[in-house]
């Protein structure tokens, strides 16, 4: 992929620009340069490839937190607003537009056309790339589409996805009827989703049938074909398979299976028919088939073999086909965790997020008699995350936390707390013993007495983090909450459930290669599970401590003057 390079002038720029400016003092020019270079460095992009415009740069320079950049909250929100004065300054100075670059004749003819404000929105950023390229209006196509998209997610804060093109597509193609004169070419919209392939309603009744029957005996206890004891499925997992399963006959459709033809749910499961749609999904993924299609052949043959609705070489084509996709399946967590992995391993990310609750807490103290509810859910969130550093637990655990039953004192009331769940609470049916230490005990405590009887409105529910309307607080809202919570406080975006994974990810950093202990820990059944999840972890420590030993026989030499 070639390098995108601004079609507009940059932070570069406008720092060379300010350099000159002999009207702004040179107090005043010192300070804007050096805002610019501070935000450049915040964002980690050079100065060149940064567009001197502030609504192309506001949404990521907003998002920027003052414990990721290492300054004070208030030096990074001076460096903000000099940046932004900076930006206006240069855009008006030098005769430039405030919202992107100079058309050129034939493309200011078509916008000052465009009257009607939601497709001037959506078209403008089209109409502007264009004609810094020195693209004709006549000259658009789906190429030129194409490059317009990708500029805009390299350089900009602005959705780049199926969704903004093809409302750019379509404001384009409704301007052919609304606009004199304007260019003759469609553009493809890309199809919604939702309207891709017949509705459910018009697949045979039969199926359907066979389908709800299925989930139906998801949500009930059962039993595997070799007689394994199965426990029912979640309301969100029975959800999830459903549209698995909606998607799935959709998508043969799609491939040219008459609809006719998918008659049952063991016509849908026909080998012929599953073989079409996963290579079609392969070819979609790449080179490698991705997660989501090697657990769509899992779920298949599992579905299969527990309805016996096809023959043993039925049966056998099918597991064919997973075992060949199987091969692909890479251990180890995802992107989106080992990014959060990497971020919690600096002691001082992670030190910042150990040190949230004490802040918190202070804040709660500090709320206590103008609104004592509001510090109360602070005081809440606080004592959550506090516990979710030394007791990473799942988050439906978290919430059904309750006193004298999973929060004790076995030694006594002056005795620190221990967090306790029997195996039927927990997910993999195993026992998790958490002994707290004197600090938690104490922040515990202090919330219980001094801030949860403003939660409970005279209840005597036993919850640890009681909810409004009585009973365990909700786990997604908890979840929504805590996450918000650390993020505004530290500039870290974690969940409850990532919490385990950094628990994980600590402790193998202190302890490299003792997984028994972090499978005790995260309540693992098996510690092949433990192993797949983190093995990849041993890379990193392995690396810092190659590192480490490199440097040993660095030499440092005086420099010569």
């Amino acid at each position: 992929m070639s390098e995108i390079s601004l079609l507009e002038p940059s932070f570069a720029d406008a720092i060379a620009a300010i350099e000159q400016a002999n009207e702004l003092t040179l107090s005043r020019r010192v300070h804007l340069i050096c805002s610019l270079r501070q935000i450049a460095k915040a964002l980690n992009r050079p100065l060149e490839s940064i567009a001197a415009r502030w609504v192309a740069v506001a949404h990521q320079v907003n998002r920027l937190h003052h414990a990721g950049s290492g300054v004070e909250w208030k030096t990074l929100a001076n460096h903000k607003s000099n940046a932004k004065a900076a930006l206006l300054w240069f855009r008006k100075d030098h005769a430039l537009p405030l919202r992107g670059a100079p058309l050129r004749p034939e493309w200011q003819q078509l916008r000052v056309q465009l009257v009607d404000r939601s497709r001037r929105a959506k078209l403008s950023g089209l109409l502007r790339h264009c004609s810094m390229k020195g693209i004709d209006p006549l000259d658009v196509d789906e190429t030129v589409l194409d490059g317009y998209m990708r500029y805009r997610a390299e350089t900009t804060a602005l959705a780049a996805g199926a969704m903004a093109r093809r409302a750019i597509a379509r404001a384009w193609n409704s301007c052919l009827v609304a606009i004199k004169g304007w260019p003759p070419q469609r553009l493809t919209e890309p199809p919604l989703r939702s309207r891709e392939g017949p509705r459910w309603e018009d697949f045979p009744d039969q199926l359907r049938t066979d389908i709800d029957t299925y989930l139906m005996m998801l949500s009930k206890a059962r039993r595997s074909p070799t007689g394994k004891r199965l426990r029912p499925c979640k309301p969100s997992t029975i959800r999830t398979r459903r549209t698995e399963l909606v998607s799935f006959a959709k998508k043969a459709v799609r491939l040219g299976i008459p609809i006719g033809d998918l008659s049952s749910l063991a016509a849908l499961l026909n080998p012929d028919i599953v073989e079409r749609v996963l290579d079609d999904r392969w070819r979609k993924d790449g080179d490698e088939p991705k997660a989501f299609t090697i657990d769509l052949a899992k779920k298949l043959v599992s579905m299969a073999r527990f309805l016996g609705c096809l023959d043993e070489a039925g049966l056998e084509r099918l597991d064919d086909m997973r075992a060949n996709l199987e091969q692909y399946r890479h251990g180890g967590m995802t992107p989106k965790n080992l990014q959060l992995i990497r971020q919690v391993l600096n002691d001082e990310v992670w030190g910042r997020v150990v040190n949230c609750p004490k802040a918190l807490m202070r804040r709660a103290r500090s709320l206590k008699n103008q609104a004592p509810v509001k510090a109360a859910i602070t005081a809440q969130i606080a004592v959550a995350i506090a516990i979710l550093t030394v007791a990473p637990v799942r988050a439906s655990n978290l919430t059904a936390i309750r006193l004298d039953e999973n929060l004790i004192k076995p030694g006594g009331p002056q005795s620190p707390y221990w967090l306790v769940f029997p195996n039927y609470d927990v997910k993999n049916r195993v026992d998790l013993d958490f002994p707290l230490d004197d600090y938690l005990t104490e922040l515990i405590d202090e919330y219980v007495h001094d801030f949860r009887p403003d939660l409970v409105r005279g209840s005597n529910d036993n919850a640890l983090f009681p909810g409004k309307t009585g009973g365990s607080k909700d786990a997604h809202l908890f979840g929504t909450q805590i996450t918000d919570r650390i993020k505004k406080a530290t500039g870290l975006r974690i969940t409850i459930h990532q919490f385990r994974h950094a628990a994980a990810a600590i402790y193998l950093k202190h302890r490299p290669g003792e997984y028994e202990t972090v499978r005790r820990l995260l309540g693992h059944r098996s510690i092949r599970t433990t192993t797949n999840f983190y093995c990849g972890l041993e890379t990193i420590h392995a690396t810092r401590l190659f590192d480490e030993i490199v440097r040993q026989h660095l030499t440092f030499e005086p420099e010569t003057v």
